[in-house]
């Protein structure tokens, strides 16, 4: 029982590694040294943005495992033949002036 207790109490002082990762962003850049530490900074937008900052320092930019990009919107559903409701305004304007 001991055992159990000093496992969990480990795990628990060990940070998780999700927390080095922002999930807003989807480029990382992974800091290492000795003049600026070892760190992971997810503040990128693209690859390119991260290989500018990286340059030149002891970095390397990787893609973010734990990125949530926004959820994409679906377009809504088609009404039916045709090109929509815009359409059939247009229609009926134009059987409207007919008469």
């Amino acid at each position: 029982m001991p055992a159990i207790v000093a496992i969990g109490m480990l795990m628990a002082s060990a940070p998780a590694l999700a927390q080095l990762f922002d999930p807003r962003y989807p480029v990382c850049m992974h800091v290492y040294g000795e003049q600026e530490g070892d760190r992971m900074d997810c503040i990128f937008t693209s690859p390119d943005q991260c290989a500018a900052s990286a340059s030149g320092r002891s970095a390397t930019c990787l893609v973010n495992p734990y990125y949530a990009a926004a959820p994409r919107l679906r377009p809504p559903p088609a009404r039916g033949p045709g090109c929509g409701r815009s359409c059939a305004a247009s229609h009926h304007r134009k059987e409207a002036g007919a008469r």
